[in-house]
């Protein structure tokens, strides 16, 4: 087995390192301490890099990388990485968006009660200057104060709950969600962006990009209230800084809290001259706990894409941004698994794949069937398969590929099922997603289960008798192999299903040994 090279271009949490290196398939380049022209020369035959800020994947990043098919980003901001260019080579540029969040959550609410009652500067004048002086450092409450959140997402969404227990109101502007999301909290959701601006605080939480740089400049801040306080701890240039700083300086803005800036680091920045304004260098993702999320994450979706098995959090899919609602990703990303799950029970060639739709997952049969073709072709094409080229390449096989939307479901509010079928048998595999982003297996060939499709699996079919957990444990145990979690599945005609996920690689050998069982009807063993 030819293995697949990952390349780590800045420093992660040593965590990640083990998960990259636990994996026999996985080749892993440690070049965090490489110099950055050097860092170009080795990149040539690495499948996936692992990049943070401090690496550019710019043209000529990207004109050295000639073998790469993915760039997992560890961390939210992608301000660094030409995703377009990354797009016209075929290479899909990801990010581990959610890993940080409770970290730039807390950073935020942080900043909210530093502009609040100016506990830096109090901090500083007694603690530095010796100055004991009560009378100087009056603040003012957060609660029954209006907050003005910019962006709903991850981090906006947990910000406006935390606020809203210190007795704060909640007016949220996010153009890309629906109202319901704001108001089931008790908030106001606003399309009017002067509510925003008519806060007592303002928090943003966007990306940045060319709607959202410098949204809010000279003519927003002049509308604003007189003592608005304003909070950044997102990207740097979401606030225009010239017209910033003039605010503050007029005492339009009272205190503003900074963690980002246009350009880093920023030591000679005029913001650091005023006193009305708290700083901090960028720190919304460093805690330890976050740190360590990110690089576990950053290296599973690394090994994932190094695999084809999936590009968790793909930023530049052949579905625009714009038109793709947050809750379909992680059904894009668990139709693909799904699919190359399917290929790994049923080796053999491939005649036709179908997905069955039930919920409102069904306006999206389309993109959810090309993300489920390259999942199911990925097992046995030896072809380049991607978003692009998925159903021409099925069509050039002879694989008819179609989906079907059924209508409602009974238990779930979304469920997705694929069945692929070759020239020896069909699987059916049926998924669904619980919350925001958790993705969960839960029918396999009409047996249910409820499942993460994640890690290694045994996949074993049995005549429903007493007995077959103690033969399947004793033969791993013998082979010194340790279950991670076992979930079977029961159904009629007096079969039954175990999926069994293990810490350790299975070999033919082992899967014979099951397969010798009196009570085995097959077993496979699949990797997610």
């Amino acid at each position: 087995m030819k293995q697949k090279k990952i390349i780590v271009c800045d420093a992660i949490h040593e965590k990640g390192f083990e998960i990259l290196r636990t994996e026999k398939d996985i080749e892993v380049i440690d070049a965090v301490k490489v110099p950055k022209d050097e860092l170009l020369k080795i990149l040539g035959d690495c499948d996936v890099a692992i990049t943070r800020s401090s690496t550019d994947v710019d043209e000529k990043f990207l004109n050295a990388a000639t073998n790469l098919k993915a760039i997992v980003r560890a961390g939210v901001g992608v301000d660094n990485v030409d995703q377009e260019g990354c797009s016209r080579r075929g290479i899909i540029a990801m990010n581990v968006p959610t890993a940080n969040t409770i970290a730039a959550v807390e950073l935020t609410m942080a900043h909210m009660l530093g502009c609040a009652r100016s506990f830096p500067n109090a901090n500083n004048h007694l603690k530095l200057d010796r100055v004991w002086n009560r009378e100087k450092w009056y603040g003012v409450e957060l609660s029954e104060k209006r907050l003005g959140v910019i962006g709903f997402g991850n981090i906006g969404s947990r910000v406006a709950i935390r606020a809203k227990s210190f007795g704060m109101e909640i007016v949220a502007y996010d153009p890309y969600i629906s109202a319901s999301k704001v108001t089931d909290l008790g908030m106001t959701y606003t399309t009017n962006f002067d509510d925003i601006l008519g806060c007592d605080f303002i928090t943003i939480h966007t990306p940045k990009n060319k709607e959202t740089t410098n949204m809010i400049s000279h003519d927003e801040i002049a509308k604003m209230k007189d003592g608005v306080r304003l909070i950044n701890c997102a990207r740097g240039g979401l606030y225009n800084e010239e017209a910033l700083v003039a605010g503050l300086k007029s005492g339009k803005i009272a205190f503003a809290g900074i963690d980002v800036f246009s350009k880093e680091p920023a030591t000679n920045h005029p913001l650091l001259d005023l006193e009305n304004v708290c700083v901090t260098p960028h720190l919304g993702a460093n805690t330890l706990e976050s740190q360590e999320k990110i690089a576990i994450q950053a290296a599973e979706n690394a090994i994932s894409a190094a695999r084809g098995i999936s590009y968790p959090n793909a930023l530049n899919l052949p579905i625009k941004a714009e038109d793709m609602p947050a809750s379909l990703k992680p059904y894009l990303e668990l139709v693909q698994k799904m699919g190359f799950l399917a290929a790994q029970l049923n080796r053999s060639a491939i005649k036709s794949i179908r997905l069955e739709l039930e919920g409102d997952i069904g306006e999206h049969g389309k993109s959810l069937l090309t993300f489920g073709i390259v999942g199911a072709l990925k097992e046995t094409n030896e072809t380049t398969v991607n978003y692009v080229n998925a159903e021409f390449v099925a069509k050039e096989k002879g694989i008819e590929s179609k989906f079907e939307v059924l209508g409602s479901t009974k238990k779930y509010k979304n469920k997705v099922t694929l069945i692929l079928a070759t020239d020896k048998d069909a699987v059916s595999i049926s998924g669904t997603v619980f919350g925001e982003d958790e993705q969960r297996i839960v029918g396999i060939n009409g047996f249910k289960f409820d499942f993460k499709p994640k890690g290694k699996m045994i996949i074993f079919k049995n005549n429903d008798v007493p007995g077959v957990i103690a033969n399947i444990a004793s033969i791993l145990a013998k082979e010194g192999i340790n279950i991670a979690d076992f979930r079977l599945g029961r159904g009629a005609h007096q079969f039954a299903m175990a999926v069994i996920l293990v810490d350790t690689d299975i070999d033919k050998k082992i899967i014979a040994e099951l397969n010798k069982l009196e009570t085995c009807v097959w077993v496979e063993y699949a990797v997610l």
